[in-house]
């Protein structure tokens, strides 16, 4: 199947609409969500959803706490492989040096709190109170 990808600057289309085309998000339910509760910046300025996004936009978008700074490079209304999304938009190096960084630091992160599962056990309550100074 052909794609229609257009790269014109007069080129438009809303920006839950393009982010879900270019698989930001997997649907358009969850794009709108997101510009919704200011996740998602064009140039600089929270959006509503029925922003429209233009060819050389810069939008800013955080993800599960990862921003992603792109440029829009084409428009395309429907959603196609990941090879097509991929050529839509093109990240800043400033926004792939900091994923990276910040992709580091949470492998080398440790929750102290991964260790325990659900309540606290009979054993465990114990040890908490002895080391609180409780009954």
């Amino acid at each position: 199947m052909q794609y229609k990808i257009s790269t014109e600057p007069t080129a438009r289309l809303r920006i839950d609409k393009w982010l879900w085309a270019a698989r930001f998000f997997k649907t358009r339910s969850l794009a709108a969500d997101a510009v919704g509760k200011g996740r998602v910046r064009v140039n600089g300025d929270a959006v509503k959803t029925a922003k429209e996004v233009r060819v050389g936009d810069l939008v800013t978008i955080e993800i599960e706490r990862l921003r992603w700074e792109v440029e829009v490079l084409g428009i395309c209304d429907v959603r196609g492989p990941a090879t097509v999304a991929q050529t839509l938009y093109a990240e800043t190096p400033e926004s792939t040096k900091a994923r990276s960084d910040e992709l580091a630091r949470r492998k080398t992160f440790h929750e102290p709190a991964a260790e325990r599962h659900g309540r606290p056990t009979k054993r465990d309550r114990r040890d908490m109170d002895r080391f609180s100074g409780g009954d």
